[in-house]
């Protein structure tokens, strides 16, 4: 089927984007359709580029309109998309309506959502007195160093701090609106490593194997209980991802071996709390620990801001909405440091998925919900 052609539409609107492969990280073509979008309503667009290899350079967008004294309400998101890999039944980049359902890579993460806000944004009188801005980057999917965390820099030199603001990842389960995240785990990656003295495994009192030692650590990592949860958050848990000696030959003892593990965590956690805690066991076996921190923990407690969305997906849709904290990371972890922060978007049932789709009413409801929120939190 052939894209529809009102600007107004939200359909339309997502179909636009659709329609501009952005494969992570995101640059030129999608965000001049949204520049295109946004200048016509009256947006102030800064789009920009930062970042040098291996994780850059990374395309963002930052807007903002203000139309008098008021609070200022952020909404924001990612172009970017993950590789659609190959199975598809149509071009993943030529959006197609097949029934009930819009197809196309991003449908749901998260170019849909954008789409509905930005179309949500005609739906406002003309005299909603604050400041509106997008917040929108082309780096989320990946290692996100020169995205968010940018953008938060740019917005900051331009002395731009929102009150509040609406991440629209696809947070809904199983009907648009049943789900919305308050608050998500923190993640710290480790790589462990136990060095030895390689030799033949004939004569073993010539070598040190680290192997075993190795294995006393993981052992020790797998016992520890972090936690077993609070009101809001699941317990902490700690995986092992991958094991690794590099020995190709059956009679060499390896010099070395490494492990790498994953922990997702609490509030009652801290990052740099758990690569203490893990450097203190790897120790006890001689081993080392090099850390990546990907995000902490954050929770927006329950109140008004939350209340306000639940309210608007309530007169929408009828249902009432479960506030959660589950699921992976997300960017509001960085933007919790600005403001009180809530995630609301699609169905997130197809995402990352071969034939990604959102279906064309959820769209529209949330086209409806947003311009809701948006009138009631600037109204």
């Amino acid at each position: 089927m052939s894209m529809t052609s009102s600007n107004n539409d939200v359909v339309a609107l997502a179909q636009r984007l659709l329609a501009c492969p952005s494969v992570t990280p995101a640059t030129g073509p999608v965000f001049a359709e949204m520049e295109a979008m946004l200048a016509p309503l009256g947006f102030t667009v800064d789009r920009f580029v930062v970042g040098e290899a291996p994780d850059g350079p990374v395309e963002n967008l930052l807007a903002w309109r203000t139309t008098g004294a008021g609070p200022h309400f952020a909404f924001a998101g990612h172009l970017d998309v993950v590789p659609p890999g190959p199975g598809w039944a149509s071009d993943p980049f030529a959006p197609e309506i097949r029934g009930d359902l819009l197809y196309g890579r991003g449908a749901v993460d998260m170019k849909g959502s954008i789409a509905a806000f930005v179309a949500a944004l005609a739906d406002l009188p003309d005299d909603l007195p604050g400041t509106i801005s997008l917040i929108i980057t082309g780096d989320e999917e990946g290692p996100a160093v020169y995205g968010t965390l940018a953008l938060m820099d740019r917005m900051a030199a331009r002395e731009l701090r929102p009150d509040m603001c609406l991440v629209g990842e696809p947070t809904s389960s199983q009907r648009l609106g049943d789900v919305v995240k308050i608050g998500r785990r923190g993640s710290v990656n480790m790589w462990i490593k136990v060095s030895g003295s390689q030799g033949h495994v004939a004569y073993p009192h010539l070598a040190d194997n680290p192997i075993p030692k190795l294995v006393r650590i993981l052992t020790a990592i797998e016992a520890e209980v972090l936690d077993e949860g609070t009101d809001w958050f699941q317990p902490s848990n700690i995986e092992i991802t991958d094991l690794d000696v590099g020995n190709a030959a059956h009679n060499v003892i390896p010099g070395a071996a490494t492990a790498r593990i994953s922990i997702r965590f609490n509030d009652q956690h801290s990052g740099a709390s758990l690569i203490e805690r893990i450097k203190a066991i790897a120790a006890t076996e001689g081993g080392t620990v090099e850390a990546r921190i990907s995000g902490e923990s954050f929770l927006t407690q329950p109140g008004a801001f939350s209340d306000l969305i639940s309210g608007a997906i309530r007169d929408v849709t009828g249902i009432d909405t479960e506030l959660s904290t589950t699921g992976g990371t997300s960017d509001a972890r960085f933007l919790s440091r600005l403001c009180p922060v809530a995630e609301f978007g699609l169905n997130n049932a197809t995402m990352h998925k071969l034939d990604e789709a959102v279906a064309v009413q959820d769209l529209r409801d949330l086209q409806r919900i947003y311009a809701l929120v948006l009138e009631r939190a600037l109204g």
